[in-house]
């Protein structure tokens, strides 16, 4: 099976490659940003003391207190990429995942020059049967991604599922940011209830 057909990432598997995607458009938006956005909504950083470093512009967002219900709310970064950021989605999905699933999660997420994510792996039970989704839109040679401490280079445009569920981190020590759009696709075999998934999904 190619990287590109349907499939799914191992429990043994760090990454599963799923190709190149056509993002241009969406970089473009994302250059474009005024850099008050990416410190408008500081909640996720807030929260999450692994992502104290990182910057994020969140389009939507799962209710956590809902869940296993799915009520997903788009959030005020859906203005500014939704536009943009929904095709590239709606491809990757098309073309390496069964369709008919929720997208319960999307956000650019930057992370700075010299900063870094420590080692974690995510425990929400949301994290644990969606497929998480990266694209790097802007990277430099100095970006490590370490996935069961092994490193790994992410390429700009091409999209790759990373396993959440073994221990990972990012040193970002180059130059410049690194930014990459992140988003959780829960597949309609995982739907906990189809209808109110469908009712309640950010399309």
């Amino acid at each position: 099976m190619s990287a590109t057909e349907v499939g799914e990432l191992r429990a043994s598997d760090r990454t599963r490659d799923l190709g190149p995607v056509a993002c241009t458009a969406l970089l473009t938006a994302v250059r474009g940003l005024e850099e008050a956005a990416w410190s408008a909504k500081e909640y996720r950083q807030e929260s999450f003391n692994v992502h104290r470093s990182t910057q994020s512009i969140v389009l939507c967002f799962l209710d956590l207190d809902q869940w296993p219900g799915l009520a997903v709310n788009r959030d005020v970064g859906w203005a500014q990429l939704g536009d943009s950021a929904q095709p590239v989605m709606d491809s990757i999905i098309e073309r390496c995942y069964p369709v008919g699933g929720v997208v319960i999660r999307s956000m650019a997420v930057r992370l700075p020059a010299g900063a870094r994510i420590t080692p974690h792996v995510d425990e929400h039970e949301s994290l644990r049967v969606s497929h998480r989704i990266h694209l790097p839109l802007v990277t430099n040679p100095r970006v490590r991604f370490f996935i069961d401490g092994v490193p790994h280079r992410f390429e700009t445009g091409r999209a790759v599922e990373v396993n959440n569920q073994m221990s990972h981190s990012v040193m970002n020590d180059g130059p410049s940011d690194r930014i990459h759009l992140i988003f959780d696709y829960l597949a309609p075999d995982r739907l906990v209830n189809p209808a109110l998934a469908k009712s309640a999904a950010v399309h």
